[in-house]
């Protein structure tokens, strides 16, 4: 996929772990650990602006875009 989530580096920056990320935020570590990890297929608004309140951060320092040939959707997922 071409996101790609900076989570990991933005916690170390700020000196946090994910357990007292997920405790701020009210998301379970398993799904942080997904979007952590990359795998995670979306998220919610609601859940990128709790995260970006509780790291001082703004969206774009989470998410990155790489251009690549994975770059065209699925016609289910437009």
């Amino acid at each position: 996929m071409p996101i790609r989530v900076n989570l990991d580096r933005v916690l170390l920056e700020r000196r946090m772990s994910l357990t007292e990320l997920a405790d701020r935020v009210g998301v379970t570590i398993a799904n942080l650990s997904i979007l952590k990890t990359g795998k995670a297929r979306a998220v919610r608004f609601s859940t990128l602006s709790a995260l970006c309140r509780e790291l001082d951060c703004q969206p774009g320092e989470l998410l990155l875009y790489e251009p690549g040939p994975a770059d065209e959707l699925p016609d289910d997922e437009v």
